[in-house]
């Protein structure tokens, strides 16, 4: 299988003008608005230099006060609507943009064939909002440099047109400032991508930590593990600080630079009045722009460091973007009517692993390790790469590395024993798709009825993330349920009863067979009930099927398996 992410590469820099050439009319739009919103502010002490020159010539009737208030009124304008048009236009394509990225990484993250990245889940969250958030400002970072540009060319010729020394120190005190400023956002870059490294990281620290809050309290293990996390919490503290100290200076630095500027403007236009080189207009008119220079000078000055933001974002998503699927799915699809077949699977705690489940059989594994039961329901469910171990797994007829990801996702369901609840409802929880026609039928079988019959709202009762509020029986019982709904060919369930009363296990034990009848099914469980409704059980132990039989069958003859499953 291949996608358009693995069909070509997508280093930061690419990721960044990809978003540049989408957003091209936008963002030519916004420059001519942001722009025309500059030349406006640059116009304007520009305007009162010049009345100040007219009337210091002695023309003081009322029309060309008249004229002179009609052209403010127009630079006014012009500067109001154009900002708040421009910024409209700029962030509605920021906002578009980001959306995009965010949608892009977090398809990468879900797909069937996960990707070889060294990242947790947490930390491609944080990639998924925060760098894509900050690789989109480019979109807003690249007219606002441009009508910064037009601000300070628009002022240097101003200033040249009074005297060229004026607009020649604008100039090349511009050049000046970006010069020692471009060297101090290359620092911030680097700053940057260690802080978002470390954020990400503390991130997927506490992702994990919640997962496990339950079995850290059971143990008491929670102390240790928030130890842990306030160490590495406290590793992206001290960056962050490093990183804010950096942007501190560089603030100040451009703050300084561009007062400067502005007072050597301000200052030689003085000292040429003063020499009679220039006119009083002239020289408000200087002094005007001194003062408005800084914003757009300001604003000029941070756009290095927005870049270089930017690009450190987007080289962190290309982490995700570029990564190569842990394996790369066949083209096939499984037959119908065929069952599951285990041939000489070496994984893990698994030795040479050889077993068959007939079509609509329904058989249950007894594992005596539970590290075995955890490594033979990662190979099932592809958590682990064909070529990842020895040996063969063949659904519907097919080898596992012939299939692609989707149709095995189709044929063949792998339900963890600690399967994900997500915040919805009951019935989103068991049909997330909502095409199920099996939910009814689900909800009596994995016994979840008295849950639905509990609420008012039925099937719609309100989930919290992770199930938070549902005990852990009903939280199995609703994880078993979508499992059922899904009504595929084959069914692999991994301790699906772990979690309930022994008279509740009975019946779905019974139920889970009843509803299965003529689909292949695979219970890796200790669970009596379940193996007892199985047509045949399987002993797992060591890695090797060392007995086969009916449940009841074992229970007579073998002492090991009797001591192992009976409660």
């Amino acid at each position: 299988m291949t996608t358009p992410d693995t069909q070509r590469p997508h280093p930061g820099s690419h990721i960044l003008r990809t978003a540049l050439r989408r957003n091209v009319g936008a963002m030519v739009w916004g420059t001519v608005l942001m722009g025309l919103y500059q030349a406006g502010e640059t116009a304007f002490p520009i305007a009162l230099g010049l009345i100040v020159e007219h009337t210091m010539k002695g023309d003081r009737n009322l029309g060309s006060l008249g004229l002179s208030i009609a052209a403010l009124a127009v630079i006014i304008t012009t500067v109001s609507l154009s900002w708040r048009f421009g910024m409209r236009v700029l962030q509605k394509a920021n906002t578009t943009e980001a959306h995009r990225w965010r949608v892009r990484v977090a398809s990468c993250g879900l797909q069937p064939v996960a990707r070889d990245v060294d990242l947790k889940s947490g930390e491609v969250l944080t990639i998924a909002t925060e760098d894509a958030d900050q690789t989109a400002d480019i979109i807003e970072v690249v007219p606002l440099l441009i009508s910064s540009l037009v601000a300070v060319v628009i002022a240097a010729v101003a200033l040249g047109l009074a005297d060229v020394r004026l607009g020649l120190l604008v100039i090349v005190g511009t050049v000046a400032i970006l010069s020692i400023l471009s060297v101090m956002s290359k620092r911030i870059g680097a700053s940057t991508r260690e802080q978002q490294a470390r954020v990400a990281r503390a991130g997927a620290k506490v992702a994990d930590l919640i997962i496990g809050l339950r079995p850290l309290h059971g143990f008491g293990g929670n102390h240790a593990a928030f130890r842990s996390y306030r160490d590495v919490s406290t590793e992206a503290k001290h960056q962050a600080i490093t990183v804010a100290r950096v942007n501190g200076v560089y603030a100040g630095t451009a703050l300084a630079l561009n007062a400067v500027l502005a007072a050597a403007v301000t200052l030689t236009a003085g000292w040429l009045a003063f020499e009679g080189r220039i006119t009083i207009g002239e020289l408000v008119m200087a002094v005007g722009l001194a003062q408005f220079i800084m914003e757009p000078l300001k604003l000029f000055s941070e756009m290095p460091k927005y870049v270089m933001m930017a690009r450190a974002s987007a080289e962190r998503m290309a982490l995700v973007l570029t990564a190569p699927p842990v394996t790369t799915p066949g083209s096939r699809r499984p037959a119908a009517g065929k069952g599951l077949e285990i041939d000489g699977v070496r994984h893990g705690s698994l030795r040479r692993l050889k077993f068959q489940v007939a079509p609509g059989e329904f058989v249950a594994i007894a594992v005596y390790q539970p590290r075995a039961a955890a490594d033979l329901a990662s190979v099932l469910a592809v958590s682990v790469p064909p070529h990842a171990y020895e040996g063969v797994v063949r659904v519907g007829g097919q080898e596992l590395a012939d299939l692609s990801a989707e149709a095995v996702r189709e044929h063949m369901l792998v339900n963890p024993y600690d399967g994900e609840i997500f915040a919805g409802t009951l019935r989103t929880n068991i049909d997330p798709a909502g095409t199920s026609r099996m939910i009814p039928e689900a909800v009596e079988a994995s016994m979840l009825t008295d849950v639905v019959a509990l609420h008012r709202e039925g099937l719609d009762h309100p989930v919290r993330d992770r199930g938070a509020n549902l005990s852990g029986g009903q939280r199995q019982r609703l994880s078993l349920a979508r499992a059922l709904a899904a009504d595929t060919d084959v069914l692999v369930l991994h301790n699906p009863t772990t979690a309930v009363d022994a008279v509740t296990e009975q019946l779905i034990a019974r139920n889970v067979a009843k509803l299965r009848r003529g689909r292949t099914t695979l219970v890796i469980t200790s669970s009596p009930a379940l193996l007892d409704a199985a047509d045949r059980v399987l002993v797992l132990d060591d890695g090797v099927i060392t007995a086969e039989d009916t449940h009841r069958n074992l229970l007579a003859t073998d002492a090991a398996y009797c001591l192992a499953v009976a409660r």
